[in-house]
């Protein structure tokens, strides 16, 4: 467990982060706009991240955990028609501030959030599917986490136009479709 006197000024200036984008663009905030807003000193800053980049990916980075688990978050057999509760929260937390989000991740999923995103969400669902025996763990884990880490990027940059629920509502089915997916065994032509 870590010093909980750090954990309390990351997430201050987690927080502060956040409410500065909530008023401008992640380009037009300063270092001194979130100490000064976190209430800590510009060290503490610079103990804790080495710019404002890491910051945003570190305070973006329990959105995208959320995620990983919304995408985990059913058992048995999953209903095409009805996406996750916390799949939904997941989309509509991450609209509410697509401008920050926008600036780490970019389109088709690239960007510092997206890679996170993307390493985070194929382990997990590889995982999962070593956990099932179920087949093409490696080839499936890289297809969910591609597919969902570049839809939810596009559709930040509106090149997919649906809001949050309809956005989710997708995913969800493309995933599900995916996870049905059951490719030829190696060698097989």
């Amino acid at each position: 467990m870590g010093d909980p006197r750090a954990e309390r000024t990351r997430g201050k200036l987690r927080q502060a982060l956040f409410d500065e984008c909530a008023e401008r663009p992640l380009e037009q905030v300063s270092v001194s706009a979130v100490v000064r807003r976190a209430r800590v000193s510009r060290g503490a800053f610079y103990l804790h991240y080495p710019d404002l980049e890491t910051l945003a990916v570190d305070a973006c980075a329990e959105v995208v955990r959320d995620g990983v688990e919304a995408l985990h978050a059913w058992r048995g057999i999953p209903d095409p028609d009805t996406p996750p509760g916390a799949l939904l929260d997941f989309f509509r937390v991450i609209e509410h501030s697509a401008a920050l989000y926008r600036t780490l991740l970019r389109p088709g999923g690239s960007g510092p959030l997206g890679e996170l995103l993307h390493r985070e969400l194929r382990e997990r669902s590889r995982q999962e599917r070593l956990l099932i025996d179920a087949p093409a763990a490696d080839l499936i884990a890289s297809a969910v986490a591609g597919t969902f880490t570049g839809v939810l990027a596009d559709w930040l940059h509106g090149l997919i136009d649906a809001d949050a629920d309809a956005v989710a509502a997708r995913v969800w089915r493309l995933l599900i479709a995916l996870h049905r997916t059951s490719p030829p065994p190696p060698g097989h032509r």
